[in-house]
């Protein structure tokens, strides 16, 4: 497979990429978030992709101008950005996440008694009649708050990610009704209408379209858009998929999508080096790392870590660079695999952890599609590899010629055993440190990579002095950072006030002033920035 038409360059020797490596479009890394959003959704990779094509063919059959057009083909790639956001209070209410989002992807969002059909399904699933008819009652009592809350929550976090990777208003604005519908049926806000935005109007089309055309038939597709018209999409649009959808399939079934999206990018197209680089891959990180209360911050800290403990291994610039970035976009995967197992409080069934260990597979596949995420994937996709051939996912012998694999492999283990987990509460750091060394006295881990990933987390012979306590970020007390801490982490406002031994109207009342000061106003919202701002890491 092609991967892009982007030519090959002399990277300079200062680290900024690994050289003779090809520069990183922007299209192909939002088209590789795309990726990470059809495994959100339970669907193959590459769907997005697809309705990304589908949403351009709109376009030209109903005429817009370019900067409609622009807007939508981003829109389309990065509608769900914000879906990891909210992904634990979904699992929270339904379980398998992923199973109940593939489930009612193709359903009338317009239509809330389609909807609430497999809501209630879900949720009740394997309950006894009685326990049943009282999770209907507390369905019927706050599901409106709830879905409002929810999907907030999913356009507030969107919003903040395409911020930082410098998209305008007109894709920021389109993104915050990625959940309305054109009959005032969707949420947060119940909006309608030419109130939508437009190319958000043609993105609602065009996903359904694809959705429903690949899982039943184009002819179904086109029946839906026929029915559908003036309830859930702007009647224009849906006369627009009706008349040439059935010609749209045919070309989508002959069309390789990543090639043809990367051709579809908006002109100028930016290139991502360096710092812009470093940034990016930063925004997939916290993507990544937003889907679990357990994952904050968790790249980042392999990141730092791994690339302190290369340069105490005295690799080259350009491999610290190459290890760091690797690491934060190490568990792209992990898209893939629902919170109810990664946040599962007890050990998993051999069926669950067969889940976790198709996500270096995922991230393998998902990297590999760009040539210059590619050069990260030795890297990235090993990282669950061990020397001994333990690992996952290939079960190969950790190659000890790539001391960065290695290294990042060590820093995942070190990272883990000192981070709380739905299961258990964090190891100290003496004994991680422990632990890697058992480990790497068997040969499980390499020797030279461990004791560089030990001595650059402060346990080599001669320690780094303790860092001072650094000044809190956005205005916050100690205490709110205690509580904010809390909240990212998924406790409830009780849960909070029970921990920090305090009431739960005054938790609560940190919980506000918290997000005022830091603007947002959801918990997923907060997490993030708390990510953003080293509060959780």
């Amino acid at each position: 497979m092609s991967t892009s038409n982007t030519p090959t360059i002399w990277a300079p020797a200062s680290g900024e990429f690994p050289i003779f490596a090809k520069q990183l479009r922007l299209g192909e890394f939002v088209a590789t978030l795309a990726l990470a959003q059809d495994n959100a959704f339970g669907q193959p990779l590459e769907s997005q992709l697809r309705s990304c094509l589908l949403a351009a063919w709109i376009c030209d059959a109903a005429g817009f101008e370019k900067p409609v057009r622009d807007t939508v083909y981003w829109v389309a790639l990065l509608r769900y950005i914000g879906c990891t956001g909210h992904a634990h209070e979904v699992a929270t209410a339904f379980g398998d996440e992923i199973a109940i989002r593939a489930q009612t992807l193709v359903h009338d969002a317009a239509n809330p008694a389609e909807v609430m059909h497999d809501v209630v399904a879900f949720a009740t699933a394997g309950r006894t009649k009685e326990e049943s008819e009282q999770i209907v009652r507390m369905i019927q009592q706050t599901a409106h708050e709830w879905a409002v809350h929810n999907f907030k929550s999913g356009c507030e976090v969107a919003d903040m990610l395409a911020q930082r990777l410098d998209f305008g208003s007109d894709v920021r604005d389109a993104l915050r009704f990625t959940f309305e519908r054109w009959n005032g049926n969707g949420f947060p806000t119940h909006a309608s209408g030419q109130a939508i935005p437009l190319p958000m109007r043609v993105v609602h089309l065009s996903q359904d379209m694809e959705a429903i055309g690949r899982l039943f038939s184009p002819a179904k597709a086109i029946d839906a858009a026929r029915d559908r018209r003036d309830r859930t999409y702007d009647p224009a649009l849906a006369d627009v998929f009706v008349a040439h959808g059935s010609a749209w399939f045919d070309k989508l079934a002959k069309t390789e999508p990543w090639d043809a999206v990367l051709d579809l990018e908006p002109e100028p197209r930016r290139l991502l080096n360096g710092e812009a680089l470093d940034n990016a891959l930063t925004v997939a990180a916290d993507f990544i790392d937003m889907k679990s209360p357990y994952m904050g911050g968790h790249s980042r800290r392999c990141a730092q870590l791994s690339a302190d403990a290369a340069r105490v291994l005295g690799l080259t610039d350009d491999a610290v660079t190459t290890v760091r970035r690797a690491a934060l976009v190490h568990d792209f995967g992990t898209t893939a695999v629902s919170n109810s197992i990664l946040d599962k409080r007890g050990p998993l069934t051999r069926a669950e952890f067969d889940r976790v260990e198709l996500h270096p597979m995922l991230t393998d596949q998902m990297l590999r599609r760009s040539a210059a995420l590619a050069a990260l994937n030795p890297v990235a996709s090993a990282h669950h590899e061990k020397c001994d051939g333990s690992g996952y996912h290939r079960r190969v012998h950790a190659d000890h010629g790539d001391p960065a694999a290695c290294v990042l492999a060590a820093t995942e283990i070190y990272v883990g055993m000192t981070s709380d987990r739905a299961d258990r509460a964090s190891f100290t750091a003496e004994a991680a440190a422990a632990e890697l060394r058992r480990l790497a006295s068997r040969g499980v881990l390499d020797l030279r990579a461990t004791n560089s990933v030990l001595e650059a987390a402060g346990h080599g012979d001669s320690k780094a002095p303790a860092p001072s306590r650094p000044k809190n970020p956005g205005g916050l007390s100690h205490r709110e950072v205690d509580v904010l801490r809390l909240a990212a982490r998924g406790l409830t406002t009780q849960e909070i006030a029970d921990r920090l031994f305090i009431s739960p109207k005054t938790a609560d009342h940190h919980i506000q002033h918290i997000y005022n000061k830091i603007t947002v106003s959801t918990r997923a919202a907060a997490a993030l920035w708390a990510m953003q701002n080293a509060v959780i890491q």
